[in-house]
C-alpha cells in the first residue's frame, strides 16, 4: 500500500472531536428517521402542555392508574394460574430497550459534550440555552415516553409470577411522573438523572437481554451499585441547582452561584424522588447483597467446607447420631448402644 492510499484512508475514517464526539454526525442520520415518520424535523419540535400528546397531569395520571390497577389486578388474575414463560417476547423487549436507551444516551452527549466543554457545567445544567435547547427537549419528551414502555418490565413479572416488590412498582411510576414534572417545569438540570438513567439503562437491560437468553453475566451487583452512584450524583446537582435558584432568588445575600433555570415545583419533585431512589436502593442492596451474605470464598469457604465434613457432636444424644446432623455430611450413620463406642465407615 502506498503512502498516499494509506494517508487517504486515515482520512476517511472518522475522528472523534469536541464537535463530533462519535467521529460522525449522529442528528443529521436522527433528523431523516425521525423526519421520515413525524413529517416535520425533530428540532422543530415544541413541547406545548394541553397540545403535545401526554403533555397533562390528568393523562399522566390516568396512564400510572391504569398501569397499577393491571399489575395488581393482574396478579390476583395469575394468583390460581400457571405462570407464562414468554421467553420469546421478554428478549425482544430487553432488546429494544437496549437500543433505545443506547440511541438516546448517544444524542444527549452529541448535544451536551461541546456545550460543557465550550461555556462549563453551571451553564450546562442553569442556563435554558445550555440545557433546554430545542434538540434537548425532542429527546426529553422521547426519554420520557419511554418511561412508559418500561412499564411493560412490570407485567412481564406479572405474567411470569414473579414477586412484585414495592422497589420496582414505586420506581416505574414515579420515574414516569418525575419526567413529566421535569418537562412541564423546564428544568435545564435535567441532562444529568437522564444520561446518567440511560447508561444504567444500556447496561441493565442487556444484562436482562443476556439473562433471558440463558447467558450467564457475573456483574449483576455491580448495575445495583451503579444505580446508587447514579443517584448520589444526580442528588449533587439537584441540590445544588435548586439552592443557587432559591438563594439568588429568595435570599440573595446568602452565597450562591446565581439563578437557575427551572420552576419551583420541578426542583422539589426532583429532590423528593431522587432521594427517595437513594434511600430505597440502598435498602435493597443491603437487603440482597450484605444481610445474607454471599458464598463464602477463600479462607472462610475452606473453613465452612471443613466444619461441614465434621459430624455434630452435640447431636452425640445417649450415644445415637442425630439423623439431621449426619444427613449434612452425607454418609450413613447407625446407632450404638449406650457404653460402647460409635464406629465410622471406612468412608467416614
Amino acid at each position: 500500500m502506498s503512502s498516499s492510499s494509506g494517508s487517504d484512508l486515515l482520512k476517511s475514517v472518522p475522528i472523534p472531536t469536541i464537535d463530533r464526539p462519535f467521529g460522525i454526525q449522529l442528528w443529521p442520520i436522527f433528523d431523516k428517521v425521525y423526519t421520515s415518520v413525524m413529517g416535520y424535523h425533530p428540532q422543530d419540535f415544541a413541547f406545548k402542555p394541553r397540545v403535545t400528546p401526554m403533555s397533562t397531569i390528568k393523562e399522566t395520571a390516568f396512564l400510572l392508574l391504569t398501569y397499577y390497577v393491571v399489575i395488581f389486578g393482574g396478579r390476583e388474575l395469575m394468583r390460581n394460574r400457571p405462570a407464562f414463560k414468554l421467553t420469546g417476547p421478554f428478549i425482544v423487549h430487553n432488546f429494544y430497550l437496549t437500543v433505545i436507551s443506547g440511541v438516546l444516551l448517544a444524542l444527549f452527549l452529541e448535544q451536551l459534550i461541546p456545550t460543557v466543554y465550550k461555556h462549563g457545567v453551571f451553564y450546562a445544567i442553569c442556563d435554558v440555552k445550555g440545557g433546554w435547547t430545542p434538540p434537548l427537549v425532542t429527546l426529553y419528551y422521547l426519554n420520557y415516553l419511554t418511561k412508559y414502555l418500561e412499564l411493560l418490565d412490570t407485567v412481564f413479572l406479572v405474567l411470569k409470577k414473579k414477586p412484585l416488590t414495592f422497589l420496582h412498582c414505586y420506581h416505574h411510576g414515579a420515574t414516569a411522573l418525575l419526567c413529566y414534572t421535569q418537562l412541564i417545569g423546564l428544568t435545564s438540570v435535567s441532562w444529568v438523572p437522564i444520561t446518567l438513567n440511560l447508561m444504567v439503562h444500556v447496561l441493565m437491560y442487556w444484562y436482562y437481554f443476556q439473562s433471558a437468553r440463558g447467558i450467564r453475566i457475573w456483574w449483576k451487583e455491580w448495575i445495583t451499585r451503579l444505580q446508587i452512584l447514579q443517584f448520589v450524583i444526580d442528588i449533587g446537582f439537584i441540590y445544588f441547582a435548586s439552592y443557587t435558584y432559591f438563594t439568588s432568588t429568595y435570599w440573595p445575600w446568602m452565597p450562591n452561584a446565581g439563578n437557575c433555570a427551572g420552576e419551583e415545583f420541578a426542583a422539589f419533585a426532583g429532590i423528593i424522588s431522587i432521594t427517595s431512589y437513594l434511600v430505597l436502593f440502598i435498602s435493597f442492596y443491603i437487603a440482597t447483597y450484605k444481610k445474607d451474605g454471599k458464598r463464602p470464598t477463600g479462607r472462610k469457604a475452606a473453613r465452612s467446607l471443613k466444619d461441614a465434613e465434621l459430624p455434630d457432636v452435640a447431636a452425640l444424644t445417649n450415644g445415637k447420631i442425630n439423623p439431621k446432623a449426619a444427613s449434612k455430611n452425607g454418609h450413613a450413620t447407625t446407632s450404638a448402644t449406650p457404653g460402647r463406642p460409635v464406629t465410622r465407615s471406612r468412608k467416614a
